[in-house]
């Protein structure tokens, strides 16, 4: 069984910053891929981040590119989000999952079978 704990959501000014942490239990957490999805209020659950297993490979969804980072700490089963820039629109509860996959080629929710209780993130203007 794998559980994932995530941190550092919290309420930020248009233009900051903020780090999430997903830390993971289970050895075999570190085999597999992990992403980020958010659930803004009244929508649909979305995408925001890949990262393979190894670290070497990330993929983002359009709307966040060069303003978000993905990362890993294997060592600390870690996965981390900072976020820069930040607009109101990026306001929703972010939720990490591991993926069943350990490549990044299918980011879609079906692959993945864990998923963390989520954090608040909000973005005031």
């Amino acid at each position: 069984q794998v559980q994932l704990v995530e941190s550092g959501g919290g309420l930020v000014q248009a233009g900051g910053s903020l780090r999430l942490s997903c830390a993971g239990s289970g050895r075999t957490f570190s085999h597999y891929a992990a992403a980020w999805f958010r659930q803004a209020p009244g929508k649909e659950r979305e995408f925001v981040a890949i990262i393979s297993w190894s670290g070497e490979d990330t993929y983002y969804t359009d709307s966040v590119k060069g303003r978000f980072t993905i990362s890993r700490d294997n060592a600390k089963n870690m996965v981390n989000l900072q976020m820069n820039s930040l607009k109101p629109e990026d306001t929703a509860v972010y939720y990490c999952a591991r993926s069943r996959l350990s490549g990044i080629g299918d980011y879609t929710e079906g692959t993945y079978d864990y998923w963390g209780q989520g954090t608040q993130v909000t973005v005031s203007s």
